[in-house]
């Protein structure tokens, strides 16, 4: 696997979007609205919800701007979800969105995905035309690494960009902390209230669930964790400095397996199945997206059955693309802290 970038296929592929969430970028800069220094807009941590006009400098460090206040947003799904926790609300979506198993698609978050439209589920899936008919006001994506936005596809992002201002929120390289702040800024600026009961709740449970998995951490210092996803050919080893939230969980006293950069883009270490022991691990964290290799194929794999954590039931599922809100991410470190407390040292 190399950058999708690289690749002439123009097929969307399941093993590209696997090793691109969080580990490829798409390729090429996207045209961003405006070049202003200036930042989010909204007063006091409000927002501005009336109708005059909307600026918002994002992670790219372009300024998207409109004379009037966006009401037509659309967003990738995971962004669209950290949005809807703040009560702004988007028009359409795209990305992963479909269920899983017959479950919601934890990339929705609570959306009820009845009332948008979708423009596509898969990567290389942008349904231009369904884009165009929404009106849009505003695009807001995330960023694997900055600057290309997720799910756009590359060789459309010129006339998607030309159709409404586009806003980047940078994912990578960086603590949960930061694009967690940036979406509660851009919600901010698009006149989400951040003093309701709602809002203030979600961010009180994610400082007792931050507190409760830092003192799970110190009690099972040495219990060694290790995030992965599969494709049929090979297993993938989180680097965990490339990605927001276990460079958090690592600021928390979580030890993790340290995979090795096998690429420019430094996401993963690539091992063949035949090598899925090279590290040992007391606790995986598995890809829970649905461009990863379920549970039920890699209990197919032989060499995976035989780690350690997985004999010993010792896996929780890792939700690497989760929604970047206080009420996306508290569930996710409760059952982390849960997992930390029930994992044993394993034999190696």
């Amino acid at each position: 696997m190399r950058a999708a970038r690289r690749s002439p296929s123009p097929a969307p592929n399941r093993r590209r979007v696997l090793l691109a969430g969080g580990a490829l970028g798409l390729g090429a800069l996207l045209t961003a609205c405006g070049d202003s220094d200036s930042s989010a807009s909204g007063k006091n941590g409000k927002g501005g919800g009336g109708g005059g006009s909307w600026r918002f400098k994002d992670d790219r460090g372009k300024t998207a701007a409109t004379e009037e206040h966006p009401k037509n947003i659309v967003a990738f799904i995971s962004a669209a979800a950290a949005l809807h926790d703040y009560g702004i609300e988007c028009k359409g979506v795209f990305g992963p969105s479909e269920p899983v198993g017959g479950k919601p698609n934890p990339q929705a978050g609570d959306l009820n995905l009845k009332g948008l439209t979708s423009l596509g589920t898969e990567w290389g899936q942008f349904n231009i035309e369904k884009y165009a008919a929404l009106e849009p006001d505003l695009l807001i994506s995330n960023m694997f690494p900055a600057p290309a936005l997720w799910y756009v596809p590359e060789e459309s992002t010129e006339k998607i960009a030309s159709l409404a201002p586009t806003v980047g929120i940078s994912v990578a390289r960086t603590s949960l902390k930061e694009p967690l702040k940036r979406y509660t800024e851009l919600a901010a600026s698009l006149g989400a209230d951040l003093e309701t009961e709602r809002v203030r709740a979600a961010k009180a449970r994610f400082h007792r669930a931050e507190r409760t998995l830092r003192k799970a951490a110190e009690a099972n210092r040495g219990l060694k964790v290790m995030a992965m996803t599969g494709t049929a050919d090979q297993m993938y080893v989180a680097v965990p400095d490339s990605y927001c939230d276990l460079n958090y969980f690592k600021d928390l006293g979580i030890e993790f397996v340290e995979g090795k950069k096998s690429d420019e883009w430094g996401f993963w270490e690539f091992l063949g199945w035949e090598n899925a022991d090279r590290y040992h691990a007391d606790l995986i964290m598995i890809d829970n997206r649905t461009s990863a290799l379920p549970a039920k194929e890699l209990a197919k794999k032989p060499t995976w059955n035989k780690l350690p954590a997985v004999a010993a039931g010792q896996t929780i599922p890792w939700p690497m693309e989760e929604r970047y809100s206080y009420a996306g991410y508290a569930p996710v470190l409760e059952r982390l802290a849960a997992a930390v407390e029930k994992s044993k040292r394993l034999k190696r």
